[in-house]
């Protein structure tokens, strides 16, 4: 809990002194995005700065703050434009699913479950915000899995690559490591596209 402590003080220090529109009362829900016929607010990018700076342990502060609300709010732009082409395949995410994605990216950090559910609620932060961001991000991988995993493959070159950078994993994990890269990509591009197609309109 520690070391959550620390960017907790700092995340409540910015939100209530700011006097930028964006961090007004959370309860105003002030559009700042409208993504086709979704809309961001001014809540949905509060509570998405929250989550980054704890989960990623982003130290919050004037000179930064600028390039992480800007962020979140792209972050936010894709995930609507994500969630839109992922409803067009029905895709669906499991319990199973979602917990075993959940505790990978927790286990990645560092954090306990417990722990973070704890720092949420003295934040006031919806877990279900968190859950979503998960979610979408399931339904994504699905998405590209589906749409370009066969038309992928790794050449016996770029396997051999992969393993003088990283002598102790396998060829499989290698093999792996070259399909994912290449998955990326296409994940990349589609978004890519997707964003060029859709009507994105900034509120002031």
């Amino acid at each position: 809990m520690k070391k959550f402590n620390f960017f907790i003080y700092i995340l409540i220090l910015i939100v209530i002194s700011s006097s930028k529109t964006l961090f007004a009362n959370p309860l105003e829900h002030k559009i700042v995005v409208i993504v086709n016929d979704k809309i961001i607010t001014s809540f949905d990018i509060i509570q998405r700065i929250k989550i980054n700076s704890i989960i990623n342990n982003i130290k919050l502060n004037e000179g930064n703050m600028d390039i992480v609300r800007n962020s979140v709010i792209n972050e936010l732009i894709d995930e609507k434009i994500k969630i839109e082409k992922s409803k067009e395949y029905n895709i669906k995410v499991d319990e199973k699913e979602y917990l075993e994605f959940e505790n990978n990216i927790l286990n990645q950090k560092g954090i306990i479950k417990d722990n973070l559910n704890t720092v949420f609620i003295e934040n006031n932060i919806d877990y279900d915000e968190f859950s979503n961001f998960i979610k979408t991000q399931i339904t994504w991988q699905k998405v590209i899995g589906g749409l370009y995993y066969r038309l992928v493959s790794a050449s016996e070159t770029e396997i051999n690559e992969v393993l003088k950078n990283n002598p102790y994993i396998s060829d499989d994990q290698a093999k792996q490591i070259v399909i994912q890269k290449q998955l990326d990509l296409k994940s990349n591009k589609l978004l890519r596209d997707l964003k060029n197609e859709a009507t994105i309109e900034y509120r002031k």
